[in-house]
C-alpha cells in the first residue's frame, strides 16, 4: 500500500561499490533489517511507512561486494510492530551466523522469550521515534522489562533522539541491562556538538553500560550526498568517549530515507575517516559487537 499514511520508500542502490579498505576476518553488520512482501508477512497497521522489498538473498549479496562481511545482527523494524516472524524465519536460516534484537510488549511471556533466545535473539528494541515502534507504557515500565531479560544476557536497543530526551543519563543507567542506541544518537549535525543532550549521551557511554551504533548517517546529516562530512566529527568524540562501546552496521536497506539514497560502499567507507587505525576498525566491526550481541 502506498499513501499518505504509509509512503512507500524507496530501495537501496542496486550497485554496491567495495569498501575501500580491507574488512577483517569476522566482520559483523550490526544493523540491518529484512522486509518480505506483505502477503507473506503482514505490516502492522501503525506503521509510518511502506518498507522497499529486501530480501535474505540480497542481503547476502551486499555483504559479499562490501568485501566478505561474514556475521549481522538484524533489528526488528517498526513495520511489523511485535511481530517478529519475518526477521526470525530470516535467522533460522543462516544457522547461528545472524541474531536478532526484537520487538516485544509488555504482554510477552517469559517462556515466549526464552524461545526468541532460543531462535537467536540477544536483545529486545523499543523505538521511541518512529510510529508503531514503541510498545511500552514510558521508561519506567521499560526499566520493569529490563529485569525480565538481564539473566538471558540481552541488551536494550533504543531509537531516541538523545538531544530530546530529559534525564538521559539516570534513566538508562537505571536499566537493569546495557542500552544500544542506534544512529549515533540520532542528533542531527546542525545542532552543535556543544549540546547538552550530546554531552550528556557522551558521559553516558564513558559511564561504560551504553553502547552506539554507527549506523543511518544519512539520518543525522545536512549534506544531501556522500561523504558527509559534518558528521565526522560527532562521530569521532562517540569513540573517543569509549571506544570499547561502539559497534556498526549497514541499516540496509535504508527504510524511510529521504532524499539521495547512498551507496553502501560509500557508507562503508566512512570508517576511514572515523577510525583512522585497522584495530581500531577491528574493535568497531568485529570485538565490540562479539561481545554485545555474544557470537
Amino acid at each position: 500500500m502506498n499513501d499518505e499514511k504509509y509512503p512507500a520508500c524507496q530501495g537501496p542502490d542496486p550497485k554496491p561499490t567495495k569498501a575501500k579498505f580491507e574488512l577483517p576476518e569476522g566482520t559483523i553488520d550490526s544493523h540491518a533489517h529484512i522486509f518480505a512482501t506483505a502477503d507473506e508477512y503482514p505490516y502492522s497497521t501503525a506503521r509510518g511507512y511502506t518498507p522497499p522489498e529486501a530480501t535474505l538473498e540480497s542481503y547476502l549479496q551486499l555483504h559479499k561486494a562490501l568485501g566478505g562481511i561474514e556475521r549481522a545482527v538484524l533489528t526488528q523494524p517498526s513495520v511489523y510492530g511485535t511481530d517478529n516472524s519475518c526477521m526470525l524465519d530470516a535467522v533460522d536460516k543462516m544457522k547461528g551466523k545472524f541474531l536478532a534484537v526484537v520487538a516485544v510488549d509488555a504482554t510477552v511471556t517469559d517462556s515466549q522469550l526464552h524461545a526468541f533466545h532460543e531462535r537467536g535473539a540477544r536483545g529486545a528494541r523499543v523505538n521511541l521515534v518512529d510510529k508503531g515502534g514503541n510498545p511500552f507504557d514510558g521508561p519506567k515500565a521499560v526499566q520493569k522489562f529490563t529485569q525480565r531479560i538481564k539473566d538471558m544476557g540481552w541488551h536494550l536497543e533504543v531509537l531516541i533522539n538523545v538531544h530530546k530526551f530529559d534525564d538521559l543519563r539516570a534513566t538508562m543507567n537505571g536499566m537493569a541491562v546495557d542500552v544500544s542506541f542506534g544512529h549515533l544518537g540520532y542528533m542531527k549535525t546542525d545542532n552543535p556538538m556543544e549540546h547538552p543532550g550530546f554531552q550528556e549521551f557522551l558521559d553516558l557511554l564513558r559511564d561504560g553500560k551504553a553502547w552506539v551504533k554507527m549506523t543511518g548517517t544519512y539520518r543525522i546529516t545536512t549534506s544531501p550526498s556522500t561523504p558527509y562530512n559534518d558528521v565526522i566529527p560527532y562521530a569521532k568524540a562517540l569513540i573517543a568517549a569509549n571506544e570499547d562501546r561502539v559497534v556498526w552496521g549497514t541499516d540496509w536497506p535504508h527504510p524511510a530515507i529521504k532524499g539521495t539514497m547512498p551507496n553502501d560502499g560509500a557508507l562503508l567507507d566512512q570508517l576511514v575517516d572515523w577510525a583512522p587505525s585497522e584495530d581500531l576498525r577491528k574493535k568497531i566491526l568485529v570485538d565490540n559487537p562479539q561481545i554485545l550481541y555474544g557470537f
